[in-house]
């Protein structure tokens, strides 16, 4: 076993545990949250779920006294799908309407924009998608899943289950698609794949046009070696690939498409029929037998008004990432954003598949990686579980990372630690 993965074993450390305030709400004040989600735009398909699961948080806490006997508010804004303009958003939810937190994002784009106001104004971003790694910030909690969490394990069930020999890497054309596809063909080559069994393809946000690339794709798929399609396809170009994928006859015995950014709230849009047997990697699905995910979707129902309302992964990511920052607050027994980044290290909250997350040093969580395959109904068979796996954020694949590791706890508080080197490369991402 090598120093990193020594040392990010070793984060499993001392769980926190606090006692839920629930006395009644302070008269002078409330306690603001920033809610930055896109309800315009490519992307409000997959955020404006996001952003109805942050408000239903809001009123559950509210109804169990609140957070430090304050109510709290939720301060929604939308930057419309527009990456500089979730910065601008990010600032004036910090500076102008002094919330406590965010919770936002989607895009990795979006992300990146917002990491410098975060880090220069010292406030608090909890991010509820999965990415590409390569980064950990010292005022960003990643809750949605690492490519260890998600990617790579999503390509072993494919390799060991289905066979697959040749990969169609296709990603909308941005940073986490192509960073996330970086590391695949790292990692898969590493296995012995040769690069002539690898295809690479990139299309604009909103892309739909699909005829050409899913023709490319059948080609790709008849060189008499299984072949698999390990999507990183954002947004509401999804709806047009799936039907072109349906339209040229590709089914999942033939051609399996396993997505990271397709899950319930997508596949609403969709004639699912001719999309059973293709698969999705995360962390959660709707169709998870736990009490905690039947209390949660009864509270989401009751708070939408509509049955057919679904759940997905990025809404878990949310609800852990909140009660987490709701734990630390009560354990800081204040809101200030150093006292929560020194508390919240260890915090430990249910998820809703039946288990735990710990909120490690290095700002992600722990989480199971579950393989869904979609049926008729838009909703996922789970055919594969991991246990909790700690998130990676630096790669073990890419030269420039291997030996990196980040942990925020004093007295290192370092994102780039070299366990080679004995270094931090500086204490931003």
């Amino acid at each position: 076993m090598n120093l990193k993965m020594k040392l990010t074993g070793a984060l499993l450390g001392a769980m926190l545990s606090t006692t839920a305030f629930h006395g009644a709400f302070a008269q002078e004040d409330t306690i603001k949250i920033g809610v930055l989600h896109s309800l315009s735009g490519t992307m409000a398909i997959s955020e404006t779920t996001l952003k109805d699961a942050m408000l239903m948080l809001v009123e559950e806490q509210n109804k169990k006294g609140g957070v430090l006997g304050k109510k709290l508010e939720a301060v929604v804004v939308d930057p419309a799908s527009d990456w500089p303009l979730f910065a601008e958003k990010a600032r004036e939810l910090i500076e102008k309407d002094k919330v406590a937190a965010v919770f936002g994002c989607w895009t990795s784009s979006s992300r990146k924009s917002v990491l410098p106001v975060f880090e220069e104004l010292n406030s608090i971003l909890f991010y509820p998608v999965q990415y590409e790694g390569e980064e950990s910030s010292r005022n960003i909690f990643y809750t949605g899943a690492a490519p260890n969490q998600q990617a790579i394990p999503a390509v072993d069930y494919l390799a060991e289950n289905e066979g697959v020999e040749r990969w169609v890497l296709a990603g909308t054309d941005y940073v986490y698609p192509q960073t996330t596809n970086k590391i695949l063909k790292a990692y898969l080559m590493s296995k012995g794949v040769a690069e002539e069994d690898i295809m690479i393809n990139y299309t604009p946000f909103g892309h739909s046009d699909w005829q050409t690339i899913v023709s490319d794709i059948k080609k790709f798929g008849s060189a008499g070696k299984k072949t698999a399609v390990v999507s990183t396809i954002n947004g509401d170009a999804n709806v047009p690939f799936y039907k072109e994928l349906a339209n040229q006859g590709i089914k999942a015995e033939d051609i399996p498409v396993v997505a990271f950014s397709v899950g319930e709230e997508e596949l609403a849009g969709l004639d699912t029929a001719p999309l059973v047997g293709h698969l999705a990697a995360w962390n959660y699905f709707q169709s998870v037998d736990t009490p905690a995910n039947a209390e949660f979707i009864k509270t989401w129902h009751a708070f939408t008004g509509n049955e057919k309302r679904v759940t997905n992964d990025p809404m878990e990511a949310a609800y852990i990432g909140f009660n987490a920052w709701v734990k630390a607050v009560e354990a800081a027994g204040t809101t200030e954003t150093d006292e929560v980044l020194d508390t919240i290290i260890g915090v430990t909250v249910p998820n809703l598949t039946g288990g735990y997350a710990t909120v490690m040093p290095n700002h992600h969580i722990t989480k199971p990686v579950l393989i869904g395959e979609i049926q008729a109904d838009g909703q996922f068979e789970v055919v594969q579980e991991t246990p909790a796996v700690v998130g990676d954020e630096w790669s073990d694949y890419l030269p420039d990372s291997k030996d990196l590791i980040a942990d925020w706890r004093k007295p290192m508080e370092c994102g780039n630690f070299n366990v080679a080197t004995g270094k931090c490369g500086g204490k931003g991402s």
